[in-house]
């Protein structure tokens, strides 16, 4: 495997189980790891995390090929499965680790990401202000084992996740 021609891609949009899950099922991810990105701790764990002091989200790590899937359908995929006008909240997980937020990796994502936030906003699908932050990103700290993929492993659990179209 050549990862020098994959590029990342990082998302906060809720619980990291579901967001992870749908990004794996996109033709032209190579990987995804979840974890925390954001905030002031270093070294965070979950437990931390969920107290709310550390300022980290729950983020998605994709790593993709651009010659298969671009990092635009990327952003449509974030788009389409989360409420991007609810602050700190998705469904039933409220807090500031289930914010809605994009980490770029270059000028470029950044552009995009913004963007598409332009063409979101003036689209009309959303009657609410889109609320979604657009941010360098920073340090990832891969979350705990066990919450890696973590519903393929559980199939009988679930996590709130929703299609927006």
């Amino acid at each position: 495997m050549c990862l020098s021609r994959y590029e990342r891609a990082t998302f906060g949009a809720g619980c990291f189980w579901g967001v992870e899950d749908a990004f794996r099922k996109v033709e032209g991810v190579v990987s995804t790891r979840v974890g925390y990105m954001g905030g002031h701790t270093e070294n965070p764990t979950y437990e931390d995390v969920c107290t709310g002091l550390t300022g980290h989200a729950e983020v998605v790590e994709v790593t993709f090929d651009p010659e298969v899937v671009g990092y635009r359908d990327l952003l449509d995929v974030f788009w389409s499965i989360h409420d991007p006008t609810t602050l700190n909240r998705q469904g039933p997980d409220v807090g500031e680790q289930y914010r809605s937020v994009i980490f770029y990796h270059s000028d470029e994502q950044r552009k995009e990401a913004l963007e598409s936030r332009r063409r979101l906003k003036e689209s009309g699908r959303f009657m609410d202000r889109i609320v979604t932050a657009i941010e360098p990103a920073g340090t990832f700290y891969e979350a705990e084992e066990y919450h890696q993929q973590y519903l393929e492993k559980n199939p009988q659990r679930r996590c709130y996740i929703r299609r927006f179209y």
